[in-house]
């Protein structure tokens, strides 16, 4: 029998918890928010008061965070405001989703909520149809090639085979992907990630306090976050995702740091083509060369910036309202050297990026971490 909502965010509180070297009382968080798009329609009444009790956190301020997927990336980026500002010195983040309870077409009806209604989901589009548009313009755009979808795909399941926490764990061939079948050309099975369940949370404290817990603590040293116009047709360019721009551009201005100096990063790669618009988003490669960036396997480990070695969306899975806190879990294992499997550890790792995307890239939140 699979856990309830609250019951998961426990547990990925209970683990956060127990991972501080040196103990810590849940009594200590002085304010918590907590991602959730709530796939299905209000699975749980009164949301934060619930998975709160669940957690041991009542009698604190709780805020439930909506932006589609990129729910628990912006929760972060309130905990992490809430503690900077001096509102309180330790602040939990966090995101849980439940996905699979929902029968697949009241799923697919509901995931549309996240893009635009009245031009797109009432039309009859679904997500796959919205990031095959993106994926066909960006073909014939800049020649790259279906292929080299496929290649993200093979990536990502590579990384998510070694990764415990992951919902795919298991390797693919190019050819396995190529020959899967058709979701929405050119998208095919292996582009498109699963749905998922999900809880994850991460504790936030004030700089000075931060050697009380740990010997390792992670510093997060930029975040930037931005919005753009929701339906296709109403975007300049759908091939770059505005948001992602605006918001990696402040969280590396913020950071006082560049692109070529990230060491890891945590991508959203929803499908593969979000990937590889990812690349060039943030600045990895110039505009269209993100095919040829992972077809020369440069987002590999040993490759020039290695991108989603926890498997990404795609093979670690995509539980909606958990997936941002999800991506800063990875990033601080991979700085602190902690993965469970030195295959997808990235040597000497010193500074990580998280990009949360929410829908098809209406809004977008980036952290960058260094340890």
């Amino acid at each position: 029998m699979s856990l309830g909502a609250d019951e998961l965010f426990a547990q990925a509180f209970r683990e956060a918890a127990e991972d501080v070297d040196r103990g810590f009382d849940p009594k200590l968080v002085q304010e918590a928010y907590i991602g959730t798009l709530g796939v299905g329609g209000g699975q749980l009444g009164n949301f934060s008061a619930v998975v709160g009790d669940a957690a041991g956190l009542t009698g604190i301020p709780i805020t439930r965070v909506e932006n589609a997927c990129a729910s628990s990336g912006f929760a972060f980026r309130s905990a992490f405001l809430a503690v900077a500002s001096g509102v309180c010195d330790i602040a939990l983040a966090g995101g849980i989703e439940k996905m699979r309870d929902l029968p697949p077409d009241r799923l697919r009806y509901w995931l549309g909520v996240s893009g635009d209604t009245e031009w797109e989901r009432l039309a009859g589009m679904t997500f796959a149809g919205v990031y095959a548009l993106m994926a066909q313009r960006h073909i014939h755009q800049y020649g790259t090639k279906e292929e080299q979808l496929h290649m993200v795909a093979v990536k990502n399941h590579k990384y998510g085979a070694e990764n415990p926490k992951a919902q795919l764990q298991r390797a693919i061939t190019l050819e396995q992907a190529a020959e899967s079948a058709v979701v929405c050309g050119p998208l095919r099975l292996y582009d498109c990630c699963p749905t998922s369940d999900g809880a994850s949370a991460a504790i936030l404290c004030e700089a000075t306090m931060a050697k009380r817990f740990t010997e390792s603590p992670i510093r997060v040293l930029g975040t930037g976050a931005g919005t753009d116009r929701l339906a296709l047709f109403l975007r300049d360019d759908f091939t770059t995702l505005r948001a992602s721009t605006s918001a990696s551009k402040q969280a590396y201005d913020m950071a006082k740091v560049e692109p070529k100096d990230i060491n890891l990063a945590e991508v959203h790669d929803c499908f593969t083509i979000a990937e590889i618009m990812a690349y060039e988003d943030l600045g990895f490669c110039k505009k269209g060369e993100g095919g040829p960036l992972i077809e020369e396997g440069q987002t590999y480990i040993g490759g020039r910036i290695p991108v989603n070695v926890s498997g990404g969306l795609k093979a670690k899975g995509h539980p909606i309202g958990a997936t941002g806190v999800g991506q800063i879990y990875e990033i601080t294992k991979q700085l602190r050297g902690k993965t469970e499997k030195r295959s997808r550890q990235v040597p000497d790792a010193k500074l990580g990026l998280a990009h949360n995307v929410g829908g098809s890239g209406a809004t977008a939140v980036v952290h960058i971490l260094g340890r």
